[in-house]
């Protein structure tokens, strides 16, 4: 024999009625379905009540639409016109009856608790008998009549010795199908109706599958069973196979309402296994609940992730308390006279404080009566004033695996730690089942995200893209990623989403990652407008895991979100050279909040493009060494132009060229005033351990001042000028067997940038097209200094330097 019960959406509808009649006759064996009121009907009884008892008439427009559900479904679930009739009458009595009694409540005014469980249980009286009258063979049973209740604490807790022998006794011939009323009860004092509270109809079917020794118990509802996290916040969450009752009770305390917890602990003394199953989709095999833990399965260090977003923490703190035995007992004593539940508590070693999680519509009364049972002690200064935290979360990490397994805690806040959430309070009891912590409410999705990831798709490390500056290099770095996702996947398991894309006026974004195929069209027609403070906003407010702010623009406003993006755990990499090159107090700044945050500040392309300077550098100074000395040629734009050089080629169409070829800045002036070489240099600097600015950086350049003022259109105009002057340069030059280059030197932290000839014997001399090469002197390097040579400038190859810094945060390099 078996229990199935249907939940309110299994019996909401007329089509899922008919569901309902299908699974229930497609079964061989005898079977009691328990059902609940139809879907949305308890908590309109509930409002109508409410409207009814303030003397509010409008009670009769929602008890009409009440009427009028019912008998819709009448007419659509049951086809025979006779039975259908019969059906009517007998549904218009039941609502007669509840129609005078919500008149009695709006001519007084008042709604006891007993008028009010009388009103609700109208819900499963009218929707047990509609479903009865449509299964076939169905017979109709009044839990009144077996479920009796005893009050504890201003609640309505079963008889089980009572109920059960009246179980028997009702259930002793079995019909093929036995229909029975979820949720209601009856007072064994009294006689007076009662229920067994929200999801109590879950509860009945347990305790029926109890009392006669069900094979199974089955509860159908409208999802396909537990879930590894709630599918509306984690778009992986996948559906669990099987868990243990401990596991289940665990999930359904901490906010996973697939079943009423109740339900489990009547089955589990007599190891009846529960199913969960869905209505909608009778052919999944849902959730198997069981003593028993999968054999031979590739078990998961948890099982899943529940949550609790309506959280209030309450701390009972003092010095007082110290030593102190009996506080915890008043504590909960107290709650327990109020009938308040907690469902996490959290005790410092020092017995200085205890702190509780309550729900929020518990927290006034909580610390009233506190303070009024620590009265004596507060006016004493042996205990603070007590106060209540809101907007919080409580989460909980669930599985049987987790017991003397090392290492889960570190897991689970190591991964909280470094998206930057911060665990308020934190309980794991001794059966190692349940972790459970608090935090701030805001930080909720992102900690599922983050924890989900860690511990259910940790065969893929996912990197959260937000790329803003998509022209010449963001547009390659895109197109890199797009071509490499998925060699990525498959060879080192990292997972690059790009969530948000973003130029000077549009931005895009999507949580579960943007379509990189058409993003340019995409952003034209789907963008929304954007500006540097609104692209920080929306970036904040998506609140994502894993995230990588990735900056390809010249934009200082774009630079200066760094430092609020990184506060905010979000790593940053930069082509950008303006914040690594601005004030040393800004830069340090920066560095220091990357690290104190343990988040990553990357800025590899502001030197070289794609050449691993910056990172080999770092890795000599953490060997131990000492950079004592730089030589570089750090544009790939000026080397390109002095390469270019040539008897057809006059300087003013070098820096063209260069330009065309996409290796210069927008504006070539930026390149030629060794602006850029100049902040390039200063970072090499300070990376190699030196304080420097820019303004301390001697200056020797090879074009006048005057070239630089005006607009841009006046430079272009007026370069040709120095045409002649440098033909002359570059034919002296020629007969020397020299060549220009645009050097910058570091040496003990005095910097200076100039054009020098270098002849045939200088490392420099042979350094072709636009490379870049650099110089590096240290302890170790000394006599035979370390060179870095290859491409300095050009989309591919810069991009190619972002993706590397992006690549490397996930730390499978």
């Amino acid at each position: 024999m078996k229990v199935l019960k249907f939940g309110g959406t299994s019996v909401g509808s007329v089509n899922s009625i008919l569901s309902v009649k299908k699974i229930v006759e497609a079964i061989e064996e005898p079977v009691i379905v328990v059902v609940s009121a139809l879907g949305g009907i308890t908590d309109k009884l509930l409002a109508t009540s409410a409207m009814a008892s303030k003397g509010d008439v409008a009670y009769e427009k929602e008890f009409s639409e009440i009427i009028s559900r019912h008998l819709d479904v009448i007419e659509g679930v049951i086809p025979d016109i006779t039975i259908r009739k019969e059906v009517q009458k007998q549904t218009m009595s039941l609502l007669d009856e509840l129609g005078n009694i919500f008149r009695g409540v709006y001519l007084i005014n008042d709604l006891s608790a007993k008028t009010s469980d009388t009103i609700v249980s109208y819900g499963e009286r009218l929707s047990s008998l509609i479903v009865s009258n449509v299964i076939n063979d169905a017979v109709l049973f009044d839990s009144r009549k077996f479920i009796k209740t005893i009050k504890q604490f201003n609640k309505h807790i079963v008889d089980f010795d009572l109920t059960n022998a009246l179980i028997k006794e009702t259930f002793a011939s079995l019909p093929k199908v036995s229909l029975v009323p979820g949720f209601i009860s009856t007072s064994k004092e009294n006689g007076e109706i009662t229920n067994l509270g929200r999801g109590g109809s879950d509860y009945t079917a347990s305790i029926l599958a109890t009392a006669l020794d069900a094979s199974i118990l089955e509860i159908w509802t409208d999802v396909d069973g537990f879930m590894t996290a709630d599918p509306r916040v984690i778009s992986s969450a996948y559906v669990i196979d099987q868990l243990t009752f401990i596991e289940a009770m665990e999930l359904c305390n901490f906010g996973a309402k697939v079943i009423y917890p109740p339900t489990i602990y009547p089955v589990y003394h007599k190891n009846i296994p529960i199913r969960i199953r869905n209505t909608f989709n009778p052919d999944a095999p849902g959730t198997y609940i069981s003593k028993e833990k999968p054999a031979n399965e590739k078990q998961k260090s948890i099982k899943g992730i529940s949550s609790i977003n309506d959280t209030c923490l309450i701390t009972v703190q003092g010095l007082g308390m110290v030593g102190v035995i009996g506080v915890n007992y008043r504590i909960f004593k107290t709650l327990a006279k109020s009938g308040i539940s907690v469902f996490m508590v959290s005790q410092a070693s020092s017995e200085n404080n205890t702190s509780f999680a309550v729900r929020n519509a518990d927290a006034e009364v909580a610390v009233k009566v506190l303070n009024e049972e620590f009265a004596l002690e507060r006016s004493q200064g042996e205990i603070n004033d007590i106060e209540a935290e809101t907007d919080l979360a409580t989460v909980a990490i669930v599985g049987e695996n987790m017991k003397r397994t090392p290492g889960i805690a570190g897991r689970l806040f190591g991964t909280l730690g470094r998206s930057g959430i911060s665990v308020i309070a934190c309980a794991q009891g001794a059966s190692e089942t349940n972790i459970s912590f608090v935090i701030k409410a805001k930080y909720l999705r992102k900690a599922l995200n983050s924890i989900h990831d860690s511990f259910f798709l940790s065969e893929y490390k996912v990197l959260n893209l937000f790329v803003t500056g998509v022209g010449i290099v963001g547009g390659s770095l895109l197109e890199q990623i797009k071509n490499q996702r998925v060699n990525l996947m498959e060879q080192n398991g990292l997972k690059l989403n790009v969530v948000g894309i973003a130029n000077t006026r549009k931005a895009l974004f999507c949580r579960e990652g943007l379509d990189l195929t058409n993003w340019q069209d995409d952003l034209k027609v789907k963008g929304l407008d954007s500006s540097p403070v609104k692209l920080c906003e929306e970036i904040l407010q998506m609140n994502i895991f894993n995230s990588v702010f990735v900056d390809c623009t010249a934009s200082q406003d774009v630079a200066g979100l760094y430092e609020t993006l990184l506060n905010n755990n979000i790593s940053v990499v930069a082509a950008n050279k303006l914040a690594a090159s601005s004030s040393y107090d800004n830069y340090f700044k920066l560095k220091e909040i990357s690290r104190h945050r343990g988040v990553k500040f990357l800025f590899e392309t502001n030197v070289g493009a794609g050449l691993p300077i910056i990172n080999t550098m770092n890795d000599l100074i953490n060997s131990g060494d000492h950079i004592l000395k730089l030589e570089a040629v750090l544009s790939g734009t000026l080397n390109y132009i002095f390469n270019t050089l040539s008897a057809d080629v006059p300087l003013s169409t070098a820096i063209r060229m260069a330009k065309q070829a996409g290796y210069s800045e927008p504006d070539p002036r930026i390149d030629l005033s060794g602006k850029d070489v100049i902040r390039k240099l200063v970072i090499l600097a300070r990376e190699a351990g030196y304080k420097v600015e820019q303004a301390d950086v001697v200056k020797d350049l090879f074009i006048p001042e005057k070239f630089f003022a005006g607009s841009l259109e006046d430079f272009w105009s007026s370069i040709t000028e120095l045409d002649a002057e440098f033909e002359e340069k570059r034919q002296y030059l020629e007969k020397e067997h020299k060549r220009f280059r645009f050097v910058a030197s570091m040496e003990k932290g005095k910097c200076r940038v100039g054009l020098q000839e270098v002849d045939s014997h200088h490392p420099f001399y042979e350094l072709e097209g636009s490379n870049n090469i650099i110089m590096i002197s240290t302890e170790r390097y000394h006599e035979y200094p370390m060179i870095i040579k290859g491409y300095g400038a050009g989309a591919d190859v810069t991009a190619a330097g972002v993706f590397a810094d992006i690549i490397s945060i996930a730390n499978i390099r």
